[in-house]
Parts: structure tokens; sequence; C-alpha cells
């Protein structure tokens, strides 16, 4: 789960991380009174939405200038104008693509006198099972850009779990970015903190680009991203009341509520599997035939029929859905009862595209024999390719 950039400032304030002083507003005419809660007489106007680049990202609509999503007024009434362009309108970022993301929040925040910035994240390392660092003298650019340019310029380390987080990493950290005396004093607290953060919200991802030195002397995190490990909310109420369901796809929303694994895509063919490996396989073999899933749906090993028929309304809500293929290879998972979900979901919604259906496994056979004699005009597959190939004929047929 993903949260905004104030309600993460929130966050990290709470472990004792310095950010500016801001005010999130959802009405343009709050903006002045906003604007007067902080001291100027510079005032950052900020679009929140949950993606990157926001600041280098373009607004659809002509009458939201052209100042991209992150603004810098010099006066209250700047402030205001800002605020009436930015709400409401869509910002269009390398990460929302080309259909952007609507603005219907504003964090209206202090104003900072800016010596460096630089680049720190932390994320979980899969491979070593431990939390790691990721720091750059950069900040304020993608760090991708970085990455593939000038890699020698990002340091990257490890926290070993038995230990936790000591000063040695903060010194490590304040090394990277080349900060001695009290800014290397402050670069150790200020690592302590985040990595307190971390392990407590049980985020999965916390990207600050950037962290800055202002000219006071002060280390602050200027920006704030997190995502959090979405099977720890259940021990996070406080984190769960974050979740802004206005920047979530619906589709995915509505998944959520019958715990399917499901993530929207930008392809045609829509997929509905069982575990996530043959989900990822089923998409790729898509890919390989020339055309793109639109979709990643795994209802899991022990689906029940409402389940699957759940699933099946979701992938037919989405109006990219020109074809249909459901992979099945029964385990714990019964065939029978994914052909039972697919039928009764088929008899309530319809079927206005192709449909192609695998099934192997656990009660295979009457899994076949319930889709054959159902009367519905399914297309059978033998196996994974056979399924693939023909999904993707239907669909450039359709």
């Amino acid at each position: 789960m993903n949260i905004h950039e104030y309600q993460a400032k929130a966050v990290l304030k709470e472990f004792g991380v310095p950010v500016s002083r801001g005010v999130p507003i959802l009405d343009a005419a709050n903006a002045e009174a906003a604007a007067r809660e902080l001291p100027g007489p510079l005032w950052v106007v900020k679009s929140q939405i949950h993606a990157g680049g926001r600041g280098k990202g373009k607004f659809k609509e002509a009458s939201a200038g052209d100042k991209g999503g992150v603004r810098l007024a010099k006066s209250i009434d700047e402030v205001k104008t800002f605020a009436k362009q930015m709400l409401g309108a869509t910002l269009v970022t390398i990460q929302t693509g080309p259909a952007g993301k609507q603005v219907n929040r504003l964090y209206i925040e202090d104003g900072s006198d800016i010596e460096k910035e630089f680049y720190l994240s932390m994320l979980v390392d899969r491979a070593t099972s431990r939390i790691a660092f990721v720091v750059s003298t950069e900040g304020g650019m993608d760090i991708e850009e970085v990455a593939h340019k000038t890699p020698e310029k990002i340091v990257t380390f490890s926290v070993d779990p038995a230990t936790g987080i000591m000063p040695l990493h903060g010194r490590a950290v304040a090394q990277a970015l080349g900060l001695k005396g009290d800014l290397a004093k402050q670069a150790e607290k200020v690592t302590g903190a985040l990595y307190k953060a971390f392990v407590a919200k049980d985020m999965s991802m916390l990207e600050i680009n950037p962290l800055i030195v202002t000219k006071q002397g002060e280390i602050k995190a200027l920006d704030a991203k997190i995502s959090f490990d979405s099977n720890s909310l259940y021990r996070h109420p406080d984190i769960m009341a974050l979740r802004d369901e206005t920047e979530e796809d619906a589709k995915e929303i509505e998944a959520s509520k019958y715990d399917l694994a499901y993530i929207a895509l930008d392809g045609d063919i829509g997929c509905m599997v069982n575990g996530a490996g043959l989900a990822m396989a089923t998409m790729d073999i898509i890919k390989l035939y020339g055309s793109e899933p639109a979709n990643f749906l795994d209802v899991g090993g022990g689906a029940s029929k409402e389940k699957v028929t759940a699933a099946f309304k979701i992938i037919t809500a989405d109006p990219k859905v020109k074809g249909i293929l459901v992979n099945i290879f029964g385990g714990i998972m019964k065939c029978d009862v994914i052909a039972e979900g697919v039928i009764a979901a088929v008899k309530e919604v319809g079927l206005q595209v192709p449909l192609v259906v695998r099934l192997e496994g656990t009660n295979v056979d009457l899994g076949k024999k319930i889709i054959r004699e159902s009367g519905l005009n399914v297309i059978p597959a033998d196996d994974l390719d056979d399924a693939a190939q023909k999904i993707v004929t239907a669909v450039k047929k359709a």
C-alpha cells in the first residue's frame, strides 16, 4: 500500500526524522489559510498523487499552467493561484503513464534554503533477507538515470537484523554523502530514525529524494515516498487509515475484498491463473505470441466457487479486455471448482469476448466435463502453449 507525501512525512516525524512544516488541503478555498499557517516568505505547492516525477510532470489541461506538479510560490496570492490551477487537473508524469492522475490533494509546505541535495532510499533486499540502504550524492534526479550514467555515485549497504541499526551505518551514510562534523552526526541520527520507522511500520520501500542540507546547516527530508507490506497492514490500523482509494484501480480494490492478487496492466488479454509463478509464465507466453496481458490475477490455491466468480467478473469489467485465458493447474485448487466458478460468472455477466480454458491436475476430467456440458462457447486447450496461441489468435480475429 502506498501513501501520499504529506502522510509519509507525518509518519517519519513520529520517529524524529526532520521534515519541513506543511499543511494538506483538499479544496483550493483553503489554500490561503494553509499558507498563513506557515512562516514564508517562500511556499511550495505540491501535487499529492501516488507517483514519482511530479516536479517534471505536465498537466493535461492548459488552464493548469506549465510549471509542473511542484511549484514554488513567492506570495500567498501565488499559492492561491497555483492551488486553483492544480486541484482537479490531471498530472502526467513518467510513472503515471499517458493517462495521468487527477490531483485531488495538495500539500502547502514551507520553503527551504537548499545547500545540497542527496538521494536516500531503503528497501527489503530479498537476496540477503536484509534491509538495504541506497544513497547517492545525486539527489533531486531520477535514480534510474544516475544508475545508468554514473553508477559509481550510488552506494549500497545492508543492515544485519541480528544487530539492527548501529552507529557504523550512520557513518557509512555520512561518508557516502561526503558529510563531516555536525552534519555527519545529524546523518547518523537520521539514519537510525529511518531504520526504526521502516521496521516498526513494516515498510517495503522508503525513498527520500531529495534529502537536503539547508544553508542553515540542517538535514531534512524534503520529499518522502513510502510503500507498506500489505500483508502486515492488519497490525497497523493507523497506517490502514491513510489509504486513499481514489489513487487505486477500482478493479484492484474490488479484488482485495476477495483476497485476490490482482494487478491491472495495459494489455487486452485477461488472465485468471492459480499460483504467482504460473501467472507470470502465462503472461510471458502471451507476450511471446504477440499480445499483451491485461492483468496479473492469482486466485490462490484454495479458492472457492464464489472467489473464482468474483475474479472472472473483475476481468470482464475491464473494457480493454478482448479475450480471456483461464489457466489452472489443480493441486490444492480443484479444476471442477474453477469450472463451476467460470460458468456461474459467465451466466451472470455474459460472455462478449473469446474465452480459452486450460485445466490440468486435480479433478481435471470432471472440470472439463462441466465446461463441455455447459453449452457455453468456450475454447478448450490441451496445454499452456496451445492455450496462449488459441487466445491470441482468437483476439486478433475478433
